[in-house]
């Protein structure tokens, strides 16, 4: 099936309520009758929608809502929300690994202070397990170019190990992401990931959050 168009919406199998399809999840049933997710929307037969977070989707399999919206006997797995969310997070680590590939990525703290010093930043990538003091460095680096920590995005959702295993490198603790259409995928995939998993948007640096990315204050 063709992939649903940005600006069209879809009732909600828990809320009811009426939203884009891009704050949604779409499932599909398989041929051996199990509920699967459909994130890229792009699987043939008939769709169920649910609001994008893990709660929405954990209470859709709490309620057995799954065979009320397909109008049929399913099966639903357990732990479809956990699943999700791994599928989400793969997608996302997927984006960084293109936009490596594709030359709008830069990781090591040099190379990154440089790319921020240029103003040639989208956002910024810290490990979650990164050193307090490179994370106060690194925000040091943000304040000195731009007078305020709140000009630049800041990914802080995933620890060093898999930024490891996406970017092919070792020791992955600070990543730039510059701009074009590869790194505009990251963000995109991130901020999905961040409001599945009901994340604080604040600043990444100060705040407690995991993901920073509320757009830039003027």
């Amino acid at each position: 099936m063709p992939r649903e168009a940005a600006s069209a919406t879809r009732q909600c199998l828990v809320s009811r309520e009426t939203l884009p399809a891009d704050e949604m999840v779409r499932f599909v049933v398989a041929p051996d009758g199990s509920v699967v997710p459909d994130l890229r929307r792009e699987l043939p037969g008939r769709g169920v929608w649910v609001t994008a977070t893990r709660a929405a989707v954990a209470e859709a399999e709490r309620k057995r809502l799954f065979a009320r919206g397909f109008k049929q006997a399913v099966t639903v797995e357990p732990g479809l929300a956990e699943r999700v969310d791994a599928l989400m997070e793969r997608g996302a680590l997927q984006a960084l690994s293109i936009a490596r590939k594709a030359g709008t990525l830069v990781t090591g703290f040099t190379k990154v202070e440089t790319a921020v010093n240029r103003g040639d930043v989208a956002a910024l990538v810290t490990a979650l397990d990164a050193a307090p003091d490179g994370v106060r460095k690194m925000r040091a680096v943000v304040l000195r170019r731009f007078g305020t920590v709140d000009t630049v995005p800041v990914i802080r959702i995933f620890a060093s190990a898999q930024l490891d295993l996406a970017l092919g490198s070792a020791n992955v603790i600070h990543a730039a992401l510059t701009a074009g259409r590869a790194s505009d995928a990251v963000i995109d995939r991130v901020q999905r990931l961040a409001r599945y998993r009901g994340l604080d948007v604040s600043d990444g640096f100060d705040g407690n959050a995991t993901a920073d990315l509320a757009a830039p204050q003027d």
